[in-house]
C-alpha cells in the first residue's frame, strides 16, 4: 500500500521576505484580517478555525525557507494532506492576495 504522504504537495513561493517569520506574517495576515472582519475578534487558537482551503486550517500550514526569498508552504508535520487540488486552490488564493511574487505547486519531497 502506498504512503498517503506520497500524494502530498507543497507550494514554493518567492517574495521579498528575509526571514521565515516575515514570510509567515505575509501568509497569515490576509486570512487573519478576513477572520477579524467576519467575527470581530481574533485569538491565537483561532488559527485552527480559519480555513485557507476546504479541510486545511491556517494553523496546519508550515513555512520553511529554502533559499534567499524562497519558501516552502506545506502541511509537512500535520496529519492533514495538502493534495494537488487543495494545493492549487491555495496557490490561487495566495495569487489573488498578492503576498508572494511567484507561486508554484510541487510534489512534497
Amino acid at each position: 500500500m502506498s504512503d498517503p504522504k506520497s500524494n502530498e504537495f507543497c507550494l514554493i513561493v518567492e517574495g521579498s521576505y528575509f526571514t521565515v517569520e516575515e514570510a509567515k506574517h505575509a501568509l497569515h495576515d490576509p486570512f487573519v484580517e478576513d477572520f477579524v472582519e467576519q467575527t470581530g475578534r481574533f485569538r491565537i487558537q483561532n488559527f485552527e478555525d480559519i480555513q485557507v482551503v476546504s479541510g486545511i486550517p491556517l494553523g496546519e500550514l508550515e513555512i520553511a525557507m529554502l533559499d534567499d526569498e524562497v519558501f516552502e508552504i506545506s502541511c509537512r508535520s500535520s496529519p492533514l494532506i495538502l493534495n494537488r487540488r487543495k494545493a492549487e486552490l491555495l496557490a490561487e488564493t495566495l495569487r489573488r492576495q498578492a503576498m508572494f511574487d511567484e507561486i508554484t505547486v510541487e510534489p512534497l519531497t
